[in-house]
């Protein structure tokens, strides 16, 4: 990576604890702003604070979640929530398969879940799609990923960083592998520091989450996970 500014570019700085306070948020949407990271991670219920701050730097999107962090809403609750998103100023849409219905083997209703996204952000968004592979088997893995891609989604992720695990290299690489050379592919849930970063984008992540973006892009440490 030949610059800061060139690993900025890869990363959403999240902030989705439950307890983040409007200040915080604030705080967040700033540094988003001064780092030009790629976009800020919160909740829905804090979209418009953080567009209020990055409406006029639109390099700098607006990501929110869906259906987070369990993944076990409805089709129809995920597609409302997306354009009730997206509305409020939401530029990118993370949303969290039905991973008990994967698991379960109905993947018709897994494709249907993710499509509710996608068809809602269609032009407007884009669109990611949250696995929580450390819930899954390999084989599990590919197929959310395959089910990803036939949805028309525009990346698939790791991880809500509230599983029993985040982001490893094995998975990114299988992610990657999966989906081909296209579609995006972020890492999430536990990448802290700039060399684990690097390790991820060398497996073939296009898109790093992280509480931790100063840290990583100023060669710091940081002990967060979101």
């Amino acid at each position: 990576m030949s610059s800061k500014q060139n690993l900025s570019s890869y990363i959403d700085h999240t902030l989705l604890k439950p307890e983040a306070t409007k200040e915080q948020i604030e705080v967040l949407a700033q540094e988003a702003k001064q780092y030009s990271f790629a976009s800020v991670c919160v909740n829905p219920g804090w979209i418009e604070t953080a567009y209020a701050i990055l409406k006029d730097t639109p390099d700098v999107k607006v990501c929110t979640v869906i259906g987070f962090p369990l993944g076990a809403s409805t089709p129809e609750t995920k597609s409302f929530e997306t354009q009730d998103a997206i509305a409020k100023g939401a530029g990118e849409v993370d949303m969290v398969i039905n991973v008990g219905a994967l698991k379960s083997g109905n993947t018709d209703l897994v494709l249907r879940d993710i499509k509710a996204v996608v068809d809602a952000a269609s032009g407007k968004a884009l669109t990611k799609v949250i696995i929580e592979t450390a819930l899954l088997t390999e084989e599990e893995k590919v197929k959310a990923c395959e089910l990803s891609v036939e949805a028309g989604a525009d990346y698939v992720k790791t991880s809500t960083g509230f599983a029993s695990g985040g982001a490893t290299v094995d998975d990114i690489e299988l992610m990657r592998k999966t989906v081909g050379p296209d579609l995006g592919v972020k890492a999430s849930g536990g990448v802290r520091d700039r060399e684990t970063t690097l390790a991820m984008i060398e497996a073939g992540a296009t898109r790093i989450g992280a509480s931790a973006g100063i840290a990583i892009v100023t060669g710091g440490q940081s002990d967060s996970d979101y």
